[in-house]
This record gives structure tokens, C-alpha cells and sequence, in this order.
């Protein structure tokens, strides 16, 4: 785990070419997050990742599995720094810090609540103050049941509203969806990130400064 000095000095919302991107990668309780240091392993030679593990998700993650130089933060790292009035909350400097976020696996449980618009914890307070001219990508993982519950259908369409890319999980042959933990596999998560924001940030908007 890290404390919140980890996070990048230079906090800035000026995209720079000559870095490596920056990307921030949540994980929500969900069998999926048993993939997650598959996930982080992805994005690591091409980008400066973070990690945030909710308090659900640590029961399928295991410290081993997280890649070295990954930082990881959890929800005890929330107001760790904050001492006095002025000072600056974790969720508030990831939120800076970061070119993209990524949530995946996403629960059942997460995604209603980004919904509604709540935010409880360290993963879901980033992303209420998630600046949406940066991408933010999603990768649902929950059984069939859920999946296709109406409530998940109202929520998903919340989501895109707020312009968040959805990550959809598997199909099988017959285009039914998969049962418990579908998230779609770690290498077509990051080819999805990947070519958007080649396609979005570096190819159409060169030098652009997030307002």
C-alpha cells in the first residue's frame, strides 16, 4: 500500500505527449478482481498506473498478485494527508493526477451507486469529482441475473450520459452473456483504452489542456 505523498508531485491537467500517460485502476468486489493484477500488468509498460482497492474487493485480490511499481491505495489513505483546512483529499489528487480512469472489474453494487451519484468510499469520491473531458472506462462484472436486471439497464444508460465508456462483458457463441465474472479479458481492456485514447487524445487533440 501507499500514502497519498505517492501520488505524482507534478498534479496537473495539462496532457503532455512526452510522458507516459496516467491511469488510474479501481476494482469493485466483484469474483473479476481475482483478474485485477492482470489488468494493472496491462497498462504498465505504457502508462503510470495506480491502483485503488475497495474494502470488497480485497477479499478476491491478493497483495502478491499486484505488479511492482504499481501504488495502491485503499480507503484508509482517504484523509491520511489531510492535517488542517486547505489540505487536499486522496480522491481530489488522484482525480488530478490522472489522464484516465478505469474501473475493472465494476460491480453490480458500484455502478448503482455511481448512478445515483454517490460516494462513499475512496474509488466512488473519484469519480464524483472525475473532470468527464478525461476519459473514464468501465468493465462490468456481475452474474447473468444482474446483468440483465432493468435497473442495471437504467444505470448503464446514467453512465453514458455522463460520456463513460463501457467495457462490455463477454458473449458467448449465441450472444448470451456469460454468468459470474465476465469481465472482458485484461488485453481487450487495455486495447480498448488504448486505441481510444490514441485515436481521441494524441491523434485529434495534440497539447489539449483539460479545463
Amino acid at each position: 500500500m501507499a500514502s497519498t505523498s505517492a501520488i505524482g508531485k507534478s498534479v496537473t491537467h495539462e496532457f503532455d505527449a512526452k510522458r507516459k500517460p496516467r491511469i488510474v485502476i479501481g476494482a469493485c468486489g466483484s469474483v473479476a478482481a481475482m483478474k485485477f493484477g492482470l489488468v494493472l500488468r496491462a497498462f504498465m509498460e505504457w502508462a503510470e498506473v495506480h491502483a485503488i482497492v475497495t474494502k470488497p474487493s480485497c477479499h478476491f485480490i491478493s497483495e502478491a498478485s499486484i505488479p511492482k511499481g504499481v501504488i495502491v491505495f485503499s480507503d484508509e489513505h482517504e484523509w491520511q494527508a489531510w492535517k488542517q483546512l486547505g489540505d487536499t483529499a486522496a480522491h481530489i489528487k488522484l482525480a488530478n493526477w490522472a489522464d484516465i480512469l478505469l474501473i475493472a472489474p465494476l460491480s453490480a453494487h458500484t455502478l448503482a451507486k455511481i448512478g445515483g451519484g454517490l460516494c462513499d468510499n475512496l474509488l466512488t469520491s473519484i469519480v464524483r469529482s472525475w473532470n468527464y473531458k478525461k476519459p473514464m472506462f468501465v468493465a462490468p462484472s456481475m452474474n447473468d441475473a444482474m446483468w440483465r436486471n432493468p435497473l442495471t439497464e437504467k444505470h448503464l444508460k446514467r453512465i453514458n450520459e455522463l460520456g463513460i465508456t463501457l467495457i462490455p462483458p463477454h458473449e458467448s457463441s449465441d450472444g448470451e452473456y456469460t454468468n459470474t465474472g465476465s469481465m472482458a479479458d485484461p488485453s481487450k481492456i487495455y486495447s480498448t483504452v488504448r486505441v481510444f485514447y490514441d485515436y481521441n487524445i494524441l491523434k485529434k487533440k495534440p497539447g489539449v489542456v483539460y479545463c
